[in-house]
């Protein structure tokens, strides 16, 4: 009889051995399945949106149509509610859109029909426009009254490339002086002159002749300086001085800037023979409360 031990093993060819690591790993858990080794994942269904959307844009609602929403695909209501994006609802089921709603019924109204907002409400729904990136609406706004003009009146301001920088001096010299003297308001100087030459309507006719016929040199005798705190111009425009004067109390009266202005007298600086300087100097009185 032929018995076997457990010993009967050792002597068989180590090559045949498996290892005690080895063996630990033939009864080892399976691995839980990595990213890589899971299956594809299925693919999100986009949201489904009803065909009567109701909105609640920053508390003001509204109810539309999904295709009046989607009128123009290059627009920013059209890329929300095109299933590609998550939107927020409020507790009524209502799609919330974080965005002061007091105009968005004229933007509703142009995407249903076409239809333009009266001239009051032009700029703020043509900032509406601009934010939702309705193209179509900003170029029919664009095309009519107040910003038709405002274009024009553009087109003359580009002549005076430091022009905000200069209404941006007014203000900080004229809330300086009011700080200093602790006074309700504050006056300042500008200059404002069209014309680089020195001349006034009067003096226009024995001007001219020189003023095509002077050298480089004699040019300079006629730049300076006006003793003023801000000084607009020149340019050349067929728009004058009262203009451009309009232009300045309008843009400060738009960022809640009370201000009056007067004529003062001209700049009697001397230049050359019996030349003086002659621009226009005006006060400007700034009141800030």
């Amino acid at each position: 009889m032929v018995v076997v031990t457990g010993q009967s093993g050792a002597s068989a060819d180590p090559d045949d051995a498996m290892s005690s690591s080895e063996a630990e790993d033939d009864f080892q858990e399976p691995a839980t399945p990595t990213a890589t080794q899971a299956g594809p994942a299925l693919p999100l269904r986009p949201p489904q949106f009803p065909e009567v959307v109701p909105l609640n844009v920053g508390g003001m609602y509204f109810t539309t149509r999904l295709s009046t929403l989607r009128r123009y695909e290059d627009t920013m209501l059209a890329a929300m509610f095109s299933g590609r994006h998550y939107i927020p609802t409020d507790a009524e089921g209502r799609y919330f859109i974080d965005r002061d709603g007091t105009y968005f019924g004229d933007i509703l109204n142009f995407l249903r029909s076409g239809d333009l907002p009266p001239r009051e409400r032009v700029r703020p729904v043509y900032k509406e426009a601009q934010y939702y990136s309705i193209g179509p609406l900003l170029d029919h706004l664009e095309d009519v009254q107040p910003l038709k003009g405002e274009k024009v009146r553009q087109a003359f301001l580009g002549l005076m490339p430091y022009y905000k920088d200069h209404l941006e001096r007014i203000i900080e010299i004229a809330k300086l002086r009011a700080m200093q003297r602790k006074a309700r308001f504050a006056k300042l100087k500008v200059c404002v002159f069209k014309e680089e030459m020195p001349i006034t309507p009067y003096e226009c006719p024995h001007f001219n002749s020189l003023r095509f016929e002077r050298s480089e040199s004699e040019t300079k005798l006629f730049e300076h300086h006006c003793e003023v705190d801000v000084s607009f111009g020149p340019w050349e425009a067929v728009a004058d001085v009262y203009d451009l004067l309009h232009c300045i109390v309008t843009d400060l009266s738009d960022r809640g800037i009370t201000v009056d202005h007067q004529c003062i007298g001209v700049c009697d600086k001397h230049l050359v023979n019996h030349y003086y300087c002659k621009r226009p100097i005006y006060e400007f009185k700034i009141t800030w409360w």
